[in-house]
């Protein structure tokens, strides 16, 4: 988005929430719409006025949104529904049927956020190996709440400006980069 469509969002919100902007000054207001440019730079103006309207239309709040609600709108938006920890579960004991044997295969099956849950194929194999009961409560329990931490961590890197995950990459060696990129 540039600085003249960034402008065109600003105006939406000058409309819609009138009280937020009226005592701003104008080095104040250039100071807004350069912000909202800067941080919505690799969006589509499109898709942040859909996102603009989308919030005007269904928030309750009478305040003006955040650049932060804009983007978490986007993500509902853009992104395709997210699997919960019971689906990411019953991938894993889908997985486990065969992996006494098959475990590498079956682990490959797997999506990358699932295989990042369980760890390793070896892991699965060594689940397959244990006692039932023991599955079903104690490792169905560590892995849902590991599958939860995994997608709130992509979640947040997802909402990062594109240049910020550059940077922590090449500062980290890669070790930010969560498996949905792949």
């Amino acid at each position: 988005m540039n600085l003249k469509e960034s402008a065109t969002i600003v105006a939406i919100l000058q409309t819609a929430y009138p009280d937020h902007y009226r005592a701003m000054s104008d080095d104040m207001l250039t100071s807004t719409i350069r912000l909202w440019c800067d941080m919505f730079a690799v969006e589509p103006v499109k898709v942040v006025r859909d996102a603009v309207a989308y919030y005007i239309q269904t928030s309750p709040e009478r305040f003006a949104p955040n650049i932060g609600q804009i983007k978490e709108t986007i993500r509902k938006m853009t992104q395709p529904q997210q699997m919960t920890e019971l689906e990411a579960w019953g991938l894993v004991m889908n997985a486990l049927r065969n992996s006494s044997y098959g475990y590498k295969e079956e682990y490959e099956k797997l999506p990358p956020v699932v295989q990042r849950c369980v760890g390793s194929a070896t892991q699965l194999r060594e689940w397959a190996q244990m006692d039932t009961e023991e599955v079903h409560t104690v490792v169905a329990s560590n892995f849902q709440r590991s599958f939860r931490a995994v997608s709130r961590q992509e979640a947040e890197w997802a909402k990062l400006p594109e240049a910020m995950r550059e940077n922590m990459r090449a500062l980290t060696g890669q070790m930010f980069k969560p498996l949905l990129e792949e």
